[in-house]
């Protein structure tokens, strides 16, 4: 359910951004949504449809693109998507270490019609 309060920002930061660019309508949102970021893309959608009503987003299409978390092997100098139940680097076999990326979650793009 914490997708709710960030949904509605979504909302408004697409809302703000349209009436700045005197747009009529917001046709698109496209989302930076990462694994591990702690939020639930169709739970968005879902809250997006809802709130969304009645607003300049009313009707716009919700693009969310999904980020998997990636890890980092400094013994081999690579990044890798963790196999589950495992943190073990698919080149060495020793653990690597999080990153920051899978993390992500913001509004990548905007379109609107004016």
């Amino acid at each position: 359910m914490h997708e709710y309060p960030i949904t509605e920002q979504i909302v408004k930061i697409a809302s703000d951004k349209a009436k700045e660019n005197n747009a009529r309508k917001v046709t698109r949102i496209a989302l930076v949504v990462g694994e591990y970021s702690g939020f639930i893309g169709e739970s968005i959608q879902m809250y997006f449809d809802i709130i969304s009503k009645g607003t300049i987003c009313e009707g716009a299409f919700l693009e969310i693109e999904k980020i998997k978390a990636k890890w980092y092997c400094p013994a081999c100098d690579i990044y890798y998507l963790r196999q589950p139940f495992s943190f073990a680097c698919p080149q060495c076999g020793k653990d690597g270490e999080p990153t920051s990326i899978g993390k992500e979650f913001y509004v990548k793009n905007i379109e609107v019609e004016t």
